[in-house]
């Protein structure tokens, strides 16, 4: 199966094939900083998976060190939305926004990471695996 994630304004997409290697949720303050929410919902496909980017894009670069790792990120230049980006400890995969895939949903994510930093208001689906 084939997904497209796009931007808010629909300039810039990303196109995968198939299930992501990890799907889930992740509570680290750079994930709330990068959504502008309670967390981030990340997806990881192969390189080998993604078929097209398509738009015009910025991109920028940082040390995330919660993860100790680098990261860049790509947002479209016209929105602002962050949309992929990829991770120096795992350069096989490209991140993707997993709230960007609006027409063909991800389905459930496998996993709560960072959980120590979970908005105390939030609760989370029982059996869902939880990461420190």
């Amino acid at each position: 199966m084939n997904r497209i994630a796009e931007c808010c304004c629909g300039q810039l997409l990303i196109e995968v094939t198939g299930e992501p290697e990890i799907h889930g949720i992740c509570h680290c303050n750079n994930c709330k900083k990068r959504t502008g929410s309670a967390f981030g919902i990340s997806s990881y496909f192969n390189n080998d998976q993604v078929l097209c980017k398509s738009g015009e894009t910025n991109c920028y670069s940082l040390h995330n060190s919660e993860q100790n790792h680098d990261q860049q990120r790509y947002f479209c230049k016209t929105c602002g939305t962050t949309l992929f980006w990829s991770v120096s400890t795992s350069p096989q995969l490209t991140g993707v926004a997993g709230g960007c895939f609006v027409k063909t949903s991800l389905g459930e994510p496998q996993y709560s990471a960072s959980h120590t930093n979970i908005c105390l208001w939030l609760s989370l689906p029982e059996g869902m695996d939880k990461n420190s």
